[in-house]
């Protein structure tokens, strides 16, 4: 089906390329970090100075469930120059991707990087029960539905996190994707079958309050916002927190911007800080 006129490059489609970004030498990275045998399955961490107790920023990357990787400029580099400084470790993470593994598939490669993480967290000088996760785009929609279905966690032995961080994604109620004008990727991601849509769809999936979720939305795509306020009334419904903040930025400067002084960063920082007084100074 074609695209909405609205859409322009989305989930995804604007993260297909991208540079890597190589932070400055004294900074402490450990690459590569297996959570799993395949070559996909690999995470980098991002450490302060001496961390002690710090929170963890879990980072989940976009690329229309088809492509993108955790070291991109866009992903790391804004977010890790402001919050490592300030004490935070920051977690990168890859997963499988299409045509190899579709969402459902990815979720669990992202649940089981989460407990690989918490796992390691004491020995990077982390707290392993101070969490957000946040992704972007495609990985905005995987972050969803773990915050919507906390077994499939539980599944992968890792623990809940303190808040979930989504940025921009156009998939947050899947068969109401699927059952209109859509791009091509929705379908090489969803495939045809309404009972995968439902399993995949984050709005669906949400029977019970979880732990709060802030969704971002570019406001210069209708289909991101409405998508976002669906996710929010559903959660609302159930006595969830559930906050959305519409930004007049495009769907690739919702990540690339995240990290930059300024009244979107402050935002997200305050919702950070609401969830956890002690996750930035």
């Amino acid at each position: 089906m074609a695209q909405h006129a609205d859409e322009g490059l989305d989930d995804g489609a604007a993260e297909a390329t991208g540079a890597a970004w190589r932070p400055p030498a004294p900074m402490r990275v450990l690459r590569d970090l297996p959570y799993g045998p395949h070559a996909r399955q690999r995470m980098d961490v991002y450490l302060p100075p001496h961390p002690q107790g710090a929170p963890v920023v879990f980072m989940v990357h976009g690329g229309a469930w088809k492509t993108g990787d955790k070291a991109m400029a866009r992903v790391v580099q804004h977010k890790v120059e402001r919050w490592v400084p300030q004490g935070v470790v920051f977690v990168s993470v890859n997963y499988r991707l299409l045509p190899e593994a579709g969402p459902l598939v990815q979720v669990e490669d992202v649940a089981r990087a989460l407990a690989e993480a918490q796992r390691l967290a004491p020995g990077w000088g982390a707290d392993p029960q101070r969490f957000v996760a946040m992704g972007h785009s495609a990985g905005a929609h995987l972050v969803a539905l773990l915050a919507a279905q906390p077994a499939l966690m539980q599944q992968q032995g890792a623990r809940p996190v303190r808040a979930t961080v989504a940025l921009d994604s156009a998939a947050l109620d899947v068969p109401a994707v699927m059952q209109q004008r859509h791009l091509r990727l929705y379908d090489a991601a969803f495939g045809a079958d309404p009972a995968q849509w439902a399993l995949a769809s984050p709005v669906q999936q949400l029977r019970q309050a979880t732990a709060p979720v802030l969704a971002v939305c570019s406001s210069r795509r209708r289909i991101a916002c409405g998508q976002a306020q669906r996710f929010a009334a559903q959660g609302r419904s159930l006595g969830m927190r559930v906050e959305v903040l519409p930004q007049d930025l495009s769907h690739r400067e919702t990540n690339e911007h995240l990290g930059l002084s300024g009244p979107y960063t402050e935002s997200v920082e305050a919702f950070l800080r609401s969830v956890d007084a002690k996750m930035l100074p």
